[in-house]
């Protein structure tokens, strides 16, 4: 590398974590730099066309950053690889967290658009299925069943996409995520018997104490 190609890797470093609010860890910054490097030498001339000065340059970094923290760097970095094998274009953000969630893919997690099928076509009770990965259901719970169940796609699908990332990322971030046997004996009572049974149920204990 040149003079002025470790002086520009060391301003783009820098640039990253000279901010007070940064709390991304080193290992994730030193990845995104590598990153944008690997860039650089791929796709030389574009590279310079899209980033055509050092504040640019470095805008986008903290961009990139504050985007794909989530992911680890392993991931990261398999994610690069893949693009600029697969690629002959300078790739945008999008295109980054796509090559990234096809690592994530390895890991067990299914892809949004397979996790809100699988939610969606479970039966119930949900708690007792045997799911792709806990963050499916969850993600299924937080954006509610009966809206999977009823609510037109254009509507569910934004609601359910947005909830699985977040568990996602917890997921990536080291969290074990797990159903609590509660939750499927809660759900499976409010959802076999209808409420004409319930009331049979009740007449009956009625009828136990009259006795």
């Amino acid at each position: 590398m040149t003079e002025a190609g470790q002086a520009e890797a060391g301003q783009q470093s820098d640039a990253l974590v000279d901010k007070p609010q940064t709390i991304e860890s080193p290992q994730t910054i030193d990845a995104i730099t590598q990153i944008f490097a690997l860039f650089r030498v791929n796709y030389h001339n574009q590279y310079y066309s899209a980033f055509s000065d050092i504040e640019l340059l470095n805008q986008a970094k903290r961009l990139w950053l504050s985007s794909l923290h989530h992911y680890p760097v392993e991931c990261l970095l398999k994610g690069a690889q893949q693009i600029i094998e697969q690629s002959e274009y300078l790739p945008t953000l999008n295109k980054m967290i796509e090559a990234c969630d096809q690592q994530v893919g390895e890991t067990g997690l299914p892809i949004a658009r397979d996790a809100y099928l699988e939610a969606c076509l479970a039966p119930h009770p949900k708690a007792q299925q045997p799911w792709s990965h806990p963050a499916v259901y969850h993600a299924g719970a937080q954006t509610g069943w009966y809206d999977l169940d009823s609510q037109a796609e254009y509507i569910s699908w934004p609601n359910f996409k947005r909830n699985y990332e977040v568990f996602k990322r917890r997921v990536l971030q080291g969290e074990s995520l797990t159903i609590e046997k509660q939750e499927a004996l809660s759900e499976s009572t409010d959802t076999s018997l209808s409420k004409a049974e319930r009331q049979q149920q009740l007449q009956k204990l009625r009828d136990n104490l009259e006795m």
